[in-house]
């Protein structure tokens, strides 16, 4: 997993409640055994008609949005099934960022294990920003170490995170990274 410390990206605003896992990953495309490669299948449904042609009618489509790294959307986002091919698709297309005023439990720590910052953000600040990105160019700058978030203004804002989570993303460390961590004590039992 790569460390986390600091991010600086353009934003795309999800204006949606209740993204669920297959719409951000659909079923049919959970046939990889890879992490890599979920990307293009990110948001499939919405991008795409059933021709497989990029639909004009959705934003992540308009190029104004190419690069966008962090994600803003509304409530419940990541509800549904418990897939991790969720996390696997939204990193795999770019995004190292997902801000909304709630997530599901198990996306959230999914998302934590595989190296996206999830931020749980007063929804009054998730509507701003997403108001403002839908306008023009917001791009925000986050830093894990002192949890805050800052606008190209200079405003700051400040989130929570568990301390153990915190810690594995600015190390980059994974559940196996950490288990490793014991090799040592784990050799020794092992010899025994």
């Amino acid at each position: 997993m790569q460390a986390l410390q600091e991010h600086e990206g353009l934003v795309y605003p999800l204006n949606r409640t209740n993204v669920d896992t297959d719409q951000i990953i659909p079923k049919q495309f959970l046939k990889r055994i890879e992490r890599t490669g979920f990307g293009k299948f990110l948001f499939y449904h919405w991008r795409y008609d059933d021709d497989g042609l990029k639909r004009q009618d959705f934003s992540l489509n308009d190029p104004a949005y190419d690069g966008a790294s962090i994600l803003v959307a509304g409530e419940n986002f990541g509800c549904g099934s418990s897939r991790e091919h969720a996390p696997w698709a939204l990193l795999d297309y770019g995004f190292q960022v997902v801000i909304a005023p709630s997530f599901a439990d198990i996306f959230y720590n999914n998302a934590l294990k595989n190296g996206i910052l999830p931020i749980q953000m007063e929804k009054d600040q998730v509507d701003a920003w997403i108001a403002q990105a839908q306008q023009s160019e917001l791009v925000l700058k986050v830093v894990l170490e002192e949890q805050s978030i800052t606008d190209r203004t200079g405003k700051k804002i400040s989130f929570e995170i568990p301390s153990y989570h915190k810690k594995k993303l600015l190390n980059g460390w994974d559940d196996i990274a950490l288990t490793l961590h014991h090799e040592e004590k784990i050799v020794a039992f092992e010899n025994q």
